[in-house]
């Protein structure tokens, strides 16, 4: 006879039956604010494993003036830039979720739920102004260390000294010395002898910007159009005359229309679209600085003036490769609203040529640091000692083991590895000797890193940088950085708390159990 299971029922939600809107009043509404908030929700156990004190004065010393009207609080605009990467809201979205979430409230420092908001949406765009790519990362940094190390970071840095600097930028500014890197404050200085400890793992990426494929018909059809905007805006009949320049917009349009809309587009088909569209473009340049002769002072706006200058390269470089047969330019535009943005060529199978910036990234005990961002393609093999260096200036000592794909293994890094006495899993050059097998990359070495780019890009937005402005961008995809070591901050934290206790259950049998990141110190 089968025998019945011991298996506890399921606990049913709650099946509130059907209540007549008119039924309903705000005053009988009731609510759970009369209890405590819940100790174990993800907003409060991450306010209080986050060192407030320690990243907060950063934030604090870009208002040196006592004047005006005081700032908002670090706390709350460190605060809400995490919130809104961690769950990926828009501007307005973060704002209403705060408005609406008393754990979130929380979170961002309040002492009482309240209905108003903690400031206006399109401050984000000055906040990410204001939270540069420096500033970000240094911030994420602090972090990580104090979630590593045992020693205590030191505080914020004097408003004399100059804060850390990460190379990156473009070919008109070069913010540091290839070979000379500043040293963080937060950095611990050791002795001279302390061994090597760790395991460093590093890797290039992309961080795509949110723009359509820029074919070039459609880049010069969007040149012709901006051509034109800037045309009606100079045109005026006192100076210029009754008889307002012609652009045959129209008959423009309609020639790109006829290719763009087909299905299958011939090389021949696509190169004749490209050279009409040229030409209207070249026709407007000209009408646009004869309007311009015309004035005494110079009428555009610096926003209108930048993109005047950008359609004047987009035409040059198109018309260089128009006319030599070529698919590629030196500092190529990809988008009039984006000059910054340049395609890197990555090799993936499911993108060969991606448009963004080019992450150099470092992962040491969970955590990712920024090593180097750049909006121009770079090789990544140049810039392994400098991420080695910046492990040392982090946390006080060398790395003992670096994984590195085979482009970072040159002769010229494995001699400088060699004489740091840092061991690099790598295959040996020439044929591999019995000893040397020992220290090959096996394969799934690096999956930790490969993972936290699919885990920056499929669940925090990596994939795609909604920001327009270059230093917002950079902006954003730091943040993206600083939100994946705030989850591996409170993983390791719930995992210490779990080993603890479990640590103390088993003093009678005089073994201990260590976590990850005590285990990463002992190495």
């Amino acid at each position: 006879m089968q025998g019945k299971s011991n298996k506890s029922p399921k606990k049913l939600a709650a099946k509130p039956s059907y209540v007549s809107p008119n039924q309903l009043t705000l005053a009988g509404f009731e609510t759970p604010f009369v209890n405590q908030l819940n100790k174990d929700n993800r907003w409060v156990v991450m306010s209080q494993a986050i060192p407030w004190d320690k990243i907060v004065p950063y934030y604090d010393q870009l208002f040196s003036s006592s004047e005006g009207r005081a700032p908002i609080s670090g706390r709350v605009i460190i605060g809400a830039m995490i919130i809104k990467h961690i769950e990926g809201l828009t501007d307005r979205a973060t704002i209403q979720h705060i408005q609406e979430n008393m754990f979130m409230q929380y979170f961002l420092g309040y002492s009482s739920f309240t209905n108003e908001a903690p400031f206006t949406a399109p401050l984000f765009v000055a906040i990410r102004k204001r939270m540069s790519l420096e500033l970000t990362a240094k911030i994420s940094d602090v972090i990580a260390l104090h979630c590593i190390m045992d020693q205590e970071p030191e505080g914020p840095p004097d408003k004399d000294t100059d804060p850390p600097t990460y190379v990156g930028g473009t070919e008109t500014e070069d913010l540091v010395s290839k070979s000379s890197v500043s040293k963080p404050s937060s950095a611990i200085i050791p002795p001279a002898d302390l061994p090597h400890k760790g395991k460093l793992i590093m890797d290039a990426t992309v961080a795509p910007q949110h723009i359509t494929f820029p074919a070039d018909l459609k880049l010069l059809n969007a040149a012709r159009k901006k051509s034109e905007q800037l045309i009606d805006r100079l045109y005026n009949p006192l100076l210029h005359g009754p008889a307002k320049p012609r652009t045959y917009r129209n008959s423009a349009q309609k020639l790109f229309l006829n290719t763009a809309k087909k299905k299958a587009k011939t090389n021949k088909e696509i190169y004749k679209a490209n050279g009409r569209q040229l030409r209207f473009v070249r026709r407007n340049l000209k009408h646009i600085d004869t309007l311009v002769a015309a004035y005494t002072n110079f009428p555009l706006k610096p926003r209108e003036q930048k993109y005047l200058l950008v359609l004047h390269t987009v035409y040059e470089q198109q018309e260089q490769m128009h006319r030599t047969h070529t698919k590629s330019v030196p500092h190529r535009i990809v988008s009039i609203h984006q000059p910054h943005v340049r395609p890197i060529v990555r090799g993936k199978d499911k993108a060969k040529v991606e448009f963004g910036s080019k992450l150099q990234v470092s992962l040491a005990g969970g955590f990712t640091f920024i090593d180097r961002l750049d909006w121009e393609a770079f090789n990544e093999g140049q810039w392994l000692q400098e991420s080695v260096e910046r492990y040392k200036q982090r946390f006080g000592y060398y790395p003992k083991e670096v994984l590195a794909d085979q482009i970072y293994c040159n002769r010229d890094n494995r001699k400088w590895m060699k004489e740091k006495g840092i061991r690099l899993m790598a295959k040996p050059l020439g044929r591999p000797a019995a000893a040397a097998v020992a220290v090959h990359l096996r394969p799934g070495e690096r999956n930790l890193i490969e993972g936290k780019f699919g885990q920056g890009k499929l669940a925090y937005g990596l994939d795609c940088i909604k920001a327009k402005l270059k230093d917002t961008s950079e902006s954003w995809i730091a943040c993206i950085a600083l939100v994946l070591n705030l989850v591996s901050m409170t993983r390791h934290a719930l995992l210490s708390l779990y080993l603890c206790l479990l640590n103390s259950l088993q003093q009678t049998k005089q073994y201990r159990i260590y976590s990850p990141v005590c285990l990463m110190g002992a190495k």
